[in-house]
């Protein structure tokens, strides 16, 4: 008997024909002989719904109350889900966060999972085999707080909940089919890949592609959690998550992302001596704030120029505090951009492969889009250009690779 732990998104429960679909997929996973683990979703758009009522009260609410709030969501969608489930006649219980024994560290809205207690959950799987339905995207704290653990929380949820239980498998089921090479929305010939590594994923989930949260991505490695991301409304094979994947054919990239979600800071004639990229980025770190791709110039004049992109959300709140440390790091002035969006190419094969940069340099030179920055790994290609191109490079950029 194999234990899987199923992860379902909010589109996969937002209404009550949806949460009898996700009931029959639980319950057919149980009758082929598992014992199942479920995480899921607040319903819809109901976290967002949530959100505008605190705003209507407080906008300046706490976070540990917004937490609070939060929180009701998936329990909504998990007694719902279980209540199918009973109908159906099948033993099953649903659980919150707290109840499952999920501990987190103290942060209220972003928080990290600590450890998960799994004596309550193997003690219900234990009793006839019922199937456990857990809250995601929360858990306590040492106050014994209710904690929220951020956008793509109930992912993370799922992916600590198999590593928790040694579980054979964690299926991430969503709206799509499984990790496509790109946004089918956008790329009407993207391919589903059938296996990706937990590496390229977890740059393709970092750089904008929105299947799988990056944290559960980076934990599945940690921990070598088989992870397989599929459908709920499709009857499909879906995309395998693994350490080690067989090498594509003719292309050695797995697949094109694009980010939106840019803002570029431009510290404009920097002194030119030891120790100024330092204070910088120090500063920024001290903040919380994640700087990605950094272009410096060359000197002159004993001066320089520092670019760099940070989350749009942070970049007025970087802005802010360079210019408060002004007379520290020493520059002219300080210049802001958002129309930008970030392009990036994944792929494990890239490192021994010449020529996969300039060939998507090529297919956006004949496509007559401009680089702004340029960002390289050892598994990726990042540049940065015009928000108004975006979708056109992520269209260029896979049919040079991917189309015959």
């Amino acid at each position: 008997m194999a234990l899987i732990v199923q992860k379902f998104g909010g589109s996969s429960v937002a209404n009550a024909d949806r949460i009898r679909n996700v009931a029959r997929i639980i319950t057919e996973t149980r009758e082929a002989g598992n014992s199942v683990v479920a995480i899921l979703s607040a319903q819809g758009d109901t976290t967002d719904d949530l959100i505008s009522k605190a705003l209507e009260i407080n906008p300046k609410a706490s976070k540990r109350e917004m937490d609070m709030l939060l929180s009701t969501g998936e329990q909504i969608s998990c007694s719902l889900c279980a209540m199918a489930i009973e109908k159906m006649g099948y033993p099953v219980i649903s659980l919150t966060g707290w109840q499952a024994g999920i501990h987190t560290n103290r942060a209220y809205s972003d928080a990290r999972i600590k450890k998960i207690d799994t004596e309550r959950i193997q003690t219900e799987i234990d009793r006839n085999n019922s199937i456990v339905i857990v809250t995601g995207f929360q858990g306590i704290n040492k106050y014994d707080d209710v904690t929220t653990l951020g956008r793509g929380g109930s992912d993370t949820s799922a992916v600590a909940m198999a590593a928790a239980l040694k579980a054979d498998l964690c299926q991430i089921y969503t709206d799509v089919e499984g990790v496509y090479t790109a946004d089918p929305r956008l790329v009407e010939n993207a391919k589903k890949l059938d296996e990706i590594t937990y590496d390229e994923m977890l740059e393709l989930a970092s750089l904008g592609a929105q299947v799988l949260h990056n944290r559960s991505v980076e934990m599945a490695k940690k921990y070598q959690v088989k992870l397989e991301v599929l459908s709920s409304f499709a009857n499909k094979p879906g995309t395998q998550v693994k350490e080690v994947v067989k090498p594509m054919e003719k292309t050695h990239v797995v697949g094109v992302a694009k980010d939106k979600n840019v803002g570029r800071i431009a510290l404009v004639e920097l002194e030119d001596r030891p120790g100024i990229a330092y204070k910088v980025f120090s500063l920024l770190s001290k903040a919380n704030i994640n700087v990605d791709i950094i272009l410096q110039s060359i000197g002159r004049d004993n001066t320089k120029d520092i670019s760099f992109t940070v989350k749009r959300d942070d970049a007025e709140k970087a802005k802010e505090i360079l210019e408060e440390h002004k007379s520290v790091i020493g520059f002219k002035r300080i210049d802001l951009s958002f129309n930008l969006a970030k392009i990036s190419i994944v792929g494990a094969g890239m490192i021994d492969n010449p020529g996969v940069a300039s060939q998507m340099f090529q297919a956006l030179y004949e496509a007559d889009i401009n680089i702004r920055m340029i960002s390289t790994s050892e598994i990726k290609v990042s540049v940065l250009l015009d928000e108004s191109e975006a979708e056109r490079a992520v269209q260029v950029i896979h049919q040079s690779f991917f189309d015959e």
